[in-house]
């Protein structure tokens, strides 16, 4: 069973050897999506300011619903601005939750189920992983409130979608446990 626990700023976590092998291949799922579409770099340039102002990103928004959750549009009421947006820092966003899972999926690759030292930088790369797998899978599961919550519950277990609530269930465990252990 996933336990946290902190020694001062530090973040203790450790996994059942099951619970970090779903976590990794969940992780290696969200970087082949992020992955996914994104076209390479049109030039690759050794002057950091042409590299930080990189225009060839892409400029309407993914086809796929979850990567239109986690990369949504700037600005709903203006398409052009959006795009305009987006062209600057969509492959930017998308690389940094890339960055952020394999951060993670290194941690875990190295530890097995062993104890995992969150040191505070990485407590936020965990987190944003985690946020990004919980939304993934909760825009697969069309869950859009809150509210939504006793209708989950109440899957009876041989319901096939049963299996990934329980999975965004205890996604959202690990971000409330480890929220609440960066906070004390």
């Amino acid at each position: 069973m996933t336990r946290f626990r902190r020694r001062r700023k530090t973040v203790i976590v450790s996994f059942a050897e099951h619970e970090a092998d779903i976590l990794a291949n969940l992780l290696r799922n969200l970087v082949e999506l992020l992955y996914d579409g994104l076209p390479p770099r049109a030039t690759e340039s050794s002057d950091p300011l042409a590299a930080l102002l990189d225009s060839d990103g892409p400029t309407s928004p993914p086809e796929d619903v979850v990567l239109q959750r986690l990369l949504p549009d700037a600005y709903k009421q203006d398409d052009m601005a959006s795009a305009e947006f987006r062209r600057f820092t969509e492959r930017g966003l998308r690389e940094g939750k890339v960055t952020d899972a394999k951060r993670v999926l290194s941690a875990l690759e190295e530890s097995g189920a062993d104890e995992i030292a969150l040191e505070p930088d990485e407590q936020l790369s965990w987190l944003r992983a985690l946020n990004d797998l919980r939304l993934a899978i909760g825009t697969r599961l069309d869950i859009k409130d809150e509210d939504d919550y006793s209708t989950w519950e109440k899957l009876p277990d041989d319901d096939p979608r049963r299996l990934t609530y329980d999975l965004y269930d205890w996604l959202g465990y690990l971000q409330s446990a480890l929220l609440h252990n960066m906070r004390h």
